[in-house]
């Protein structure tokens, strides 16, 4: 018998996994006083960019010999321009555990051609990290966005690595502790943890990239969007705010309101702290249920902020289309919005739990997601 549809409803049913929801605290005014229909080149505009910089090394405790940048096309353009511009020196170790990881792989592979060893797991687990050569470039993600499995830590990675080590962050950056001195490359976007808006990437390089860039030119032609040095040298205009092409100042706003609510509420320990609370309390929910689990196979490699789910039950003969059902009633009850696992991941629910999540919003919508698991078993 289906139970009584709960009384209690998310405050906001936010949940996609990108872009994310908006921190708690923010209205449309907050923006009125981003720079509009003025030069991102200009005082004011350098200005803001960066104080975005700034903050972000603030928040996430940068090295201050680290170089931060705002480069153009989200996550996957930061990522794009630091494997185009610094690999082939050497060979690459291409880790795939996911759908973006995956797609590094092919255009290492494919695309650039480089010599490279690729190391891939299924869906819900991770590849051995120790079993790397990191006398070779290391390209991975930290966190699956699309499995909802993380790395746990970095202790694998030497210390004394010749080769260089890139790390997509994007879903970890701001909820997951990231170890500077075991990452060259790092990259994320603002639509992730922090609910900001999309098409601006963050690109993160260690004193050891930013040498193999200005030691090192690659053998293909590097398109302009994607040229991070001028004479052998860095482009350090890039790191200061001057961007390779122009910003959105709406959206560079919209990031400094997320990063200064961030800022308000303890930085980087709170962040951590809130989505650790709201994964919790769906891995504690799935505990006590025999018709779901958490996708990730081993306990310690659970991602908290884009927890994968899956469905066990016996009597659910369709997966896929099961699924699906259960994500569109929450959507049309106005429960849970966008919780639909990614299109080449294994069918099941991807809720989102990053930073800028209620924890109270997560436990109203958790009795919902029951009442419609045995709607949707009632009808098989």
């Amino acid at each position: 018998m289906v139970k009584t549809r709960p009384g209690t409803r998310p405050a906001n049913p936010r949940f996609s996994s990108g872009p994310c929801a908006k921190p708690p605290i923010w209205k449309l005014d907050a923006l009125s006083d981003a720079a509009l229909g003025r030069s991102h080149r200009a005082a004011v505009g350098k200005a803001r960019l960066a104080q975005a910089i700034d903050l972000t090394r603030e928040i996430l405790g940068v090295p201050a010999d680290y170089q931060i940048g705002i480069v153009p096309a989200s996550d996957t353009g930061a990522f794009e321009m630091a494997m185009w511009s610094l690999l082939g020196e050497r060979p690459a170790e291409m880790v795939a555990w996911e759908s973006f990881g995956a797609g590094w792989v092919t255009d290492v592979v494919k695309q650039l051609k480089i010599d490279a060893t690729v190391h891939t797991a299924d869906y819900g687990e991770i590849v051995d990290m120790a079993a790397l050569n990191y006398d070779n470039d290391v390209c991975f993600t930290w966190n699956g966005t699309t499995s909802g499995v993380r790395l746990p830590s970095g202790d694998v990675i030497p210390g004394d690595r010749a080769g260089l080590t890139l790390c997509d962050a994007t879903s970890a950056a701001f909820a997951q502790d990231l170890p500077w001195d075991k990452l060259d490359v790092t990259t994320f976007s603002w639509q992730k943890v922090m609910g900001g808006e999309a098409a601006h990437g963050m690109l993160i390089l260690s004193p050891r990239a930013v040498a193999r860039l200005e030691s090192y030119t690659p053998a293909w032609p590097l398109p302009k969007i994607f040229r991070l040095t001028k004479g052998g040298k860095l482009i350090e205009g890039i790191f200061r705010g001057e961007t390779i092409n122009t910003p959105s100042m709406l959206a560079v706003e919209d990031y400094l309101v997320a990063l200064k609510w961030g800022r308000s509420i303890g930085g980087l320990d709170a962040l951590v702290h809130r989505a650790n609370a709201n994964a919790r309390a769906i891995w504690n929910f799935c505990a006590d249920k025999p018709w779901i689990a958490n996708l990730a196979v081993d306990p310690a490699t659970r991602s908290n902020t884009s927890v994968c789910l899956k469905f066990t039950d016996q009597r659910i003969t369709d997966g896929a289309t099961f699924a699906k059902s259960v994500a569109k009633r929450l959507e049309a009850e106005g429960i849970a919005l966008d919780i639909g696992a990614y299109r080449d991941a294994p069918a099941g629910l991807r809720i989102w739990c990053g930073a800028t999540v209620e924890t109270s919003d997560i436990e109203a919508m958790l009795p919902w997601l029951e009442w419609a698991f045995e709607a949707e078993i009632s009808n098989q």
